[in-house]
Protein backbone atom coordinates (compact mmCIF):
# COMPACT_ATOMS: atom_id res chain seq x y z
CA UNK A 1 0.00 0.00 0.00
CA UNK A 2 1.10 3.27 -0.73
CA UNK A 3 2.22 5.61 2.48
CA UNK A 4 0.19 8.65 1.22
CA UNK A 5 -3.13 6.17 1.42
CA UNK A 6 -1.99 4.37 4.76
CA UNK A 7 -1.59 7.87 6.76
CA UNK A 8 -5.03 8.72 5.06
CA UNK A 9 -6.62 5.50 5.59
CA UNK A 10 -5.18 4.74 9.07
CA UNK A 11 -8.04 5.06 11.61
CA UNK A 12 -8.49 4.11 15.39
CA UNK A 13 -10.52 0.91 15.10
CA UNK A 14 -13.18 0.13 17.93
CA UNK A 15 -14.59 -3.18 16.56
CA UNK A 16 -12.32 -5.85 15.20
CA UNK A 17 -13.74 -9.49 13.71
CA UNK A 18 -14.30 -12.37 15.70
CA UNK A 19 -12.23 -14.87 15.56
CA UNK A 20 -9.75 -13.63 13.26
CA UNK A 21 -6.10 -13.86 14.54
CA UNK A 22 -2.80 -12.39 13.65
CA UNK A 23 0.47 -14.35 13.34
CA UNK A 24 2.71 -13.40 15.36
CA UNK A 25 5.55 -13.14 11.91
CA UNK A 26 3.44 -10.20 11.01
CA UNK A 27 3.33 -8.38 14.81
CA UNK A 28 6.88 -9.52 14.77
CA UNK A 29 7.61 -7.11 11.62
CA UNK A 30 5.46 -4.30 12.51
CA UNK A 31 7.23 -4.36 15.76
CA UNK A 32 10.95 -4.30 13.69
CA UNK A 33 9.26 -1.64 11.63
CA UNK A 34 8.20 0.29 14.58
CA UNK A 35 12.11 0.12 16.20
CA UNK A 36 13.13 2.20 12.91
CA UNK A 37 11.88 5.37 14.20
CA UNK A 38 14.50 7.70 15.55
CA UNK A 39 15.48 8.17 18.95
CA UNK A 40 17.57 10.16 21.58
CA UNK A 41 20.94 9.44 20.61
CA UNK A 42 19.84 5.65 19.72
CA UNK A 43 19.00 4.70 23.29
CA UNK A 44 16.06 2.66 21.78
CA UNK A 45 14.06 2.77 25.10
CA UNK A 46 10.71 1.80 24.43
CA UNK A 47 9.42 -1.73 24.99
CA UNK A 48 6.64 -3.69 23.90
CA UNK A 49 4.96 -6.26 25.70
CA UNK A 50 2.94 -8.56 23.64
CA UNK A 51 -0.24 -10.46 24.47
CA UNK A 52 -1.92 -13.11 21.97
CA UNK A 53 -2.26 -16.01 24.01
CA UNK A 54 -6.15 -17.12 24.65
CA UNK A 55 -6.20 -16.76 28.55
CA UNK A 56 -3.49 -14.25 29.16
CA UNK A 57 -5.24 -11.70 26.27
CA UNK A 58 -8.90 -12.63 28.41
CA UNK A 59 -6.93 -11.41 31.98
CA UNK A 60 -5.29 -8.35 30.34
CA UNK A 61 -8.88 -7.23 28.87
CA UNK A 62 -10.87 -7.80 31.89
CA UNK A 63 -7.87 -6.59 34.74
CA UNK A 64 -5.94 -4.06 32.97
CA UNK A 65 -8.73 -2.04 30.71
CA UNK A 66 -11.26 0.45 31.91
CA UNK A 67 -15.02 -1.17 31.18
CA UNK A 68 -15.42 1.11 27.82
CA UNK A 69 -11.60 0.39 26.17
CA UNK A 70 -12.85 -4.06 27.17
CA UNK A 71 -15.66 -3.60 24.56
CA UNK A 72 -13.54 -1.27 22.68
CA UNK A 73 -11.06 -4.27 21.99
CA UNK A 74 -13.69 -7.16 22.42
CA UNK A 75 -12.65 -9.09 19.93
CA UNK A 76 -8.95 -7.71 19.14
CA UNK A 77 -6.74 -10.53 18.66
CA UNK A 78 -3.31 -9.00 19.82
CA UNK A 79 -2.48 -5.95 23.01
CA UNK A 80 0.27 -4.44 22.69
CA UNK A 81 1.57 -2.85 26.32
CA UNK A 82 4.39 0.02 25.31
CA UNK A 83 6.63 1.21 28.12
CA UNK A 84 9.59 2.90 27.85
CA UNK A 85 12.79 2.83 29.86
CA UNK A 86 13.11 5.33 32.37
CA UNK A 87 16.04 8.23 32.22
CA UNK A 88 18.25 6.86 29.28
CA UNK A 89 16.69 9.08 26.94
CA UNK A 90 17.16 12.24 27.81
CA UNK A 91 19.85 12.42 30.61
CA UNK A 92 23.87 12.64 30.62
CA UNK A 93 25.58 9.78 31.08
CA UNK A 94 25.94 11.13 34.77
CA UNK A 95 22.13 11.15 35.13
CA UNK A 96 21.17 14.81 34.91
CA UNK A 97 18.53 15.66 31.98
CA UNK A 98 20.10 17.28 29.22
CA UNK A 99 17.06 19.67 29.20
CA UNK A 100 13.98 20.81 30.96
CA UNK A 101 12.18 18.00 29.02
CA UNK A 102 13.77 14.78 30.91
CA UNK A 103 11.66 11.18 30.78
CA UNK A 104 9.59 13.38 28.41
CA UNK A 105 12.10 12.32 25.97
CA UNK A 106 11.00 8.80 26.02
CA UNK A 107 7.52 9.39 25.82
CA UNK A 108 8.05 11.25 22.75
CA UNK A 109 10.39 8.41 21.37
CA UNK A 110 8.19 5.36 22.09
CA UNK A 111 5.27 7.89 20.50
CA UNK A 112 7.56 8.04 17.12
CA UNK A 113 8.09 4.35 17.47
CA UNK A 114 4.21 3.83 18.03
CA UNK A 115 3.21 5.94 15.32
CA UNK A 116 5.31 3.39 12.82
CA UNK A 117 3.65 0.57 14.51
CA UNK A 118 0.19 2.12 13.85
CA UNK A 119 1.05 3.08 9.77
CA UNK A 120 2.99 -0.62 9.66
CA UNK A 121 -0.14 -1.92 10.60
CA UNK A 122 -2.59 -0.47 8.31
CA UNK A 123 -0.34 -0.84 5.42
CA UNK A 124 -0.76 -4.98 6.28
CA UNK A 125 -4.31 -4.78 6.03
CA UNK A 126 -4.61 -4.19 9.98
CA UNK A 127 -6.08 -1.69 12.23
CA UNK A 128 -5.18 -0.23 15.57
CA UNK A 129 -6.37 1.59 18.85
CA UNK A 130 -3.78 3.42 21.04
CA UNK A 131 -5.48 3.21 24.77
CA UNK A 132 -3.52 5.67 27.15
CA UNK A 133 -6.63 5.20 29.79
CA UNK A 134 -5.09 1.68 31.59
CA UNK A 135 -4.50 0.25 34.62
CA UNK A 136 -0.91 0.79 34.76
CA UNK A 137 -0.49 -1.09 38.17
CA UNK A 138 -2.45 -4.05 36.65
CA UNK A 139 -0.28 -4.29 33.76
CA UNK A 140 2.55 -4.04 35.57
CA UNK A 141 1.78 -6.98 37.90
CA UNK A 142 0.19 -9.12 35.14
CA UNK A 143 3.21 -8.59 32.36
CA UNK A 144 5.86 -8.93 34.98
CA UNK A 145 7.09 -5.20 33.70
CA UNK A 146 10.12 -3.66 35.60
CA UNK A 147 9.91 -0.66 37.67
CA UNK A 148 12.34 1.48 35.99
CA UNK A 149 9.63 1.43 32.37
CA UNK A 150 7.15 3.83 32.47
CA UNK A 151 3.80 1.86 30.93
CA UNK A 152 2.31 4.61 28.65
CA UNK A 153 -0.13 2.89 26.36
CA UNK A 154 -1.84 -0.34 25.48
CA UNK A 155 -2.94 -1.04 21.40
CA UNK A 156 -4.71 -3.13 20.20
CA UNK A 157 -4.32 -5.19 17.12
CA UNK A 158 -6.36 -6.72 14.53
CA UNK A 159 -8.48 -6.50 11.77
CA UNK A 160 -11.34 -3.86 11.20
CA UNK A 161 -14.98 -5.41 11.26
CA UNK A 162 -16.36 -1.46 11.00
CA UNK A 163 -15.86 1.28 8.43
CA UNK A 164 -14.74 4.69 10.85
CA UNK A 165 -14.73 8.10 9.46
CA UNK A 166 -11.56 10.53 9.83
CA UNK A 167 -13.12 13.15 12.44
CA UNK A 168 -12.68 16.63 11.30
CA UNK A 169 -8.88 18.22 11.32
CA UNK A 170 -8.21 21.84 12.42
CA UNK A 171 -7.08 24.01 9.54
CA UNK A 172 -3.36 24.04 8.92
CA UNK A 173 -3.98 27.89 10.00
CA UNK A 174 -5.03 27.07 13.54
CA UNK A 175 -1.72 24.86 14.47
CA UNK A 176 0.98 25.90 12.20
CA UNK A 177 2.87 29.45 11.98
CA UNK A 178 5.35 29.97 9.40
CA UNK A 179 8.19 32.66 9.61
Amino acid sequence: MDYFTVIKERRSVRKYKENTPVERSVVEEILRDAQLAPSWKNSQTARYYVVMGEEKLKSVKANCLMEYNQKNCQFAPVLIVTTYVKNVAGFEKDGTPTNEFGNGWGAYDLGLQNENLVLSARARGLDTLVMGIRKADKLREELSIPEDEDVVSVISLGYRDIEPQMPKRKDLSEIAKFF
